[in-house]
């Protein structure tokens, strides 16, 4: 690649380059990453001696690509919420197409080398961003740490950690520590976790968009912000449906549902927490707090007694890794980390205080219950 910029990513002991011609692709894996792990320029190599992640715009490579996979065996499954086919040869070397992304990929496991071909700059940054993700996830899980389906938030570098299966407030919980309670927003939706040889439990961030609905980010004050940024023309994450950008510019607060009954939510970069709503982000953490919250409209904040601890759901393994399955051989154990590790970090966890928590739609009074909850157990 001539004149071809780079930037090495790291979380822990796991690292990768985003290598690229483009500017913009390189500079996108720095954003994105940078808060939460570390993500530095470095010079490019063109050996691919990996883990590599090469990402170009680049139609004809795209297009010879997507030739070589669809006259060929191919299977089709779903990445990222897309169609992909894909195709694997004699040397283990994989080939997919995505066509509504416009997309290419070539993941070659045995040199730990993945080249990324599109047509847009934008989607081939996104693509080379969650790939490259998805490496040091592998890096990660292969060297004992496990992937929660989880949120977590930092207070003197005590993780809380908040469990849920979708919908059931995961988010939220941290959203509201974080913004009314000045904690380290760590994590959204998912944390990697791994025991530290003294008995407590490491945790990472995922870097990842942030999905808050339309009523929680009015309810969190957090709405004007993002309407007056959206206006002066600054963007929010390019998977936000394009009905969630429609209802922020014009003013509708309701939460916006999509004909299947998903919520549609606004969907936040990482460094737009601090950069728009002076909220701190937090790289680390060590668990000290389970939460188990429920959300229902009309609540008042509350403890339950009810008896929860963490199930193989919790982990980011099997059919809960409903997004981003293994197709390019990335990852190469189960997605949640492997059995044994599961095993120890939740029996480690299951020790920690836990708080089933019941929240309403009053946010005022739900930041309250938390700041007490957590500062108390």
């Amino acid at each position: 690649m001539v004149s071809a910029l780079a930037t090495r990513i790291q979380a822990a002991d796991a690292a990768v380059t985003v290598i690229s011609d483009t500017s913009s692709i390189t500079q996108w894996a720095t954003r994105y990453f940078g808060d939460w792990w570390n993500a530095t320029a470095v010079e490019p190599t063109t050996l691919c001696a990996g883990p590599v992640v090469l990402a170009d715009v680049d139609p004809g490579q795209y297009a010879a690509l997507g030739r070589t996979v669809t006259e060929g065996k191919h299977e089709e499954t779903v990445y990222a919420k897309a169609p992909l086919l894909v195709a694997e040869d004699q040397h283990g070397t994989i080939r997919a197409f995505s066509p509504p992304d416009q997309l290419a990929y070539v993941s070659e496991p045995h040199t730990g080398c993945l080249t990324i071909f599109g047509t847009d700059v934008e989607s081939v940054a996104v693509a080379a961003s969650r790939l490259a993700r998805e490496v040091v996830r592998g890096l990660l899980l292969r060297d004992g740490w496990t992937l929660l389906h989880a949120s977590a938030v930092v207070i003197d570098g005590n993780a809380i950690l908040s469990f849920g299966s979708k919908g059931a407030g995961k988010s939220t919980t941290a959203v509201l520590l974080a913004r009314k309670s000045g904690a380290g927003l760590l994590a959204n939706d998912r944390i990697f976790v791994r025991p530290d040889g003294s008995g407590r439990v490491q945790v990472l961030p995922w870097p990842s968009a942030a999905a808050l609905g339309l009523g929680l980010l009015d309810a969190l004050g957090m709405y004007d912000v993002v309407r007056e940024r959206l206006q002066a023309g600054e963007k929010l994450h390019p998977t936000q449906d394009r009905r969630v950008t429609e209802a922020l510019l014009e003013d509708r607060r309701e939460p916006l549902w999509s004909p299947n009954g998903k919520e549609l939510k606004v969907q936040l970069f990482p460094d737009q927490f601090p950069d728009w709503f002076g909220m701190d982000l937090a790289p680390r953490g060590r668990a000290s707090l389970l939460l188990f919250p429920a959300i229902f409209p009309d609540a008042e904040p509350q403890l339950v007694d009810e008896e929860r601890g963490l199930a193989e759901h919790d982990f980011m393994s099997g059919e809960t890794e409903d997004r981003y399955p293994d197709v390019f051989r990335l990852i190469r154990v189960d997605g949640g980390g492997r059995a044994e590790d599961r095993e120890r970090v939740a029996g480690l966890l299951t020790e920690l205080p836990h708080q089933n928590v019941v929240l309403g739609h009053d946010s005022e009074a739900a930041a309250e219950f938390l700041a007490k909850v957590t500062t108390t157990a």
